[in-house]
């Protein structure tokens, strides 16, 4: 079955960086999109960023736009989120999640399956 591991969360400083990473395995990896969301402590999940099957087409928030990239490995089947000049508004539990089709959406409605979350804490 379907099955997506995040890792790479901790604790940092504002402005610095973390990559985080989603494994994906169970399925046909380079077939569908995968997203980003995160969801803050009293708030509701949002969308961060997701990119498509073949790694050609991205789509951001405007909120993280400029300061986060992603990208993706078909070969080794791993998605990454490099997050720069990171705010405490960023702090949140981020999840990934594999798309219902090729290209990219940031809605989670697109978005079936989940990973466990990995937490990120921006905080001086």
């Amino acid at each position: 079955q379907v099955q997506l591991v995040e890792s790479g969360g901790g604790l940092v400083q504002p402005g610095g960086s973390l990559r985080l990473s989603c494994a994906a395995s169970g399925f046909t990896f380079d077939s569908y999109a995968i997203g980003w969301f995160r969801q803050a402590p009293g708030k509701e999940r949002e969308g961060v960023s997701c990119i498509s099957g073949s790694g050609a087409n991205t789509d951001y928030s405007d909120s993280v736009k400029g300061r986060f990239t992603i990208s993706r490995d078909n070969a080794k089947k791993v998605v990454y989120l490099q997050m720069n000049f990171l705010k405490p508004e960023d702090t949140a539990v981020y999840y990934c999640a594999s798309g219902m089709r090729r290209y990219c959406v940031l809605q989670q409605t697109n978005f079936p399956s989940w990973g466990q979350g990995t937490q990120v804490t921006v905080s001086s």
